[in-house]
């Protein structure tokens, strides 16, 4: 579930569920803990496995109660948080605000602070995704990103467009050309290997 929070986070401190209404009379702001008791409502009633950037950027109070109260059973992806930043990934670290990076090389801007950022997280037991992002080309890189540092996880989004699509085919071209030594982290995913 990716929330994007930072895009209803309001000025007074509130998540406004409303935002994009119009006339918006306030009613449907929360606050952080009602935003995450809202969480842990669909995380009952839903087989929900990782929660994307659930509160706004700098909440980092909220972030790191959500990361204490369900972080053992379900995922807490930091995006907007950590932006594939190496010193904001040692912050999050730090304060336990997550337990997984969104890796967005384009984000940091290089793939040495991106390498630097996943063995941060990696260090730390947290899960790894790599991502594509929003105006994507068919460049396959982050597919053999996601393998070469293994991940356990991408995001590129359902394959019904040719960009999205050319990431799949290469993640099975990668399988095919590893042959036995492919592995699948199947529930691992997580966690595919032992950290850096």
């Amino acid at each position: 579930m990716d929330v994007a929070a930072s895009e209803f986070h309001t000025e007074d401190k509130k998540y406004d569920l409303n935002f994009k209404v119009q006339p918006n009379d306030g009613s449907q702001k929360r606050s952080s803990d009602e935003l995450l008791s809202l969480y842990k409502e669909f995380i009952a009633e839903y087989p929900i496995v990782s929660i994307e950037d659930g509160f706004d950027q700098d909440d980092w109070a909220a972030w790191a109660k959500i990361t204490s109260e369900i972080g053992a059973s379900v995922q807490i992806v930091g995006d907007d948080l950590t932006v594939t930043n190496p010193v904001r990934v040692q912050k999050a670290v730090a304060d336990k605000a997550c337990n997984a990076l969104l890796l967005k090389v384009n984000q940091i801007g290089s793939v040495t602070e991106s390498i630097e950022a996943v063995k941060m997280s990696k260090r730390a037991g947290w899960g790894v995704m790599a991502s594509h992002r929003s105006g994507e080309t068919e460049d396959t890189f982050i597919a053999d990103l996601a393998v070469g540092l293994a991940t356990g996880q991408i995001k590129t989004g359902a394959p019904c467009r040719s960009e999205r699509l050319a990431k799949y085919n290469q993640l099975l071209r990668i399988e095919e050309e590893l042959g036995d030594k492919a592995l699948y982290a199947g529930a691992k995913f997580r966690q595919p290997c032992p950290p850096y």
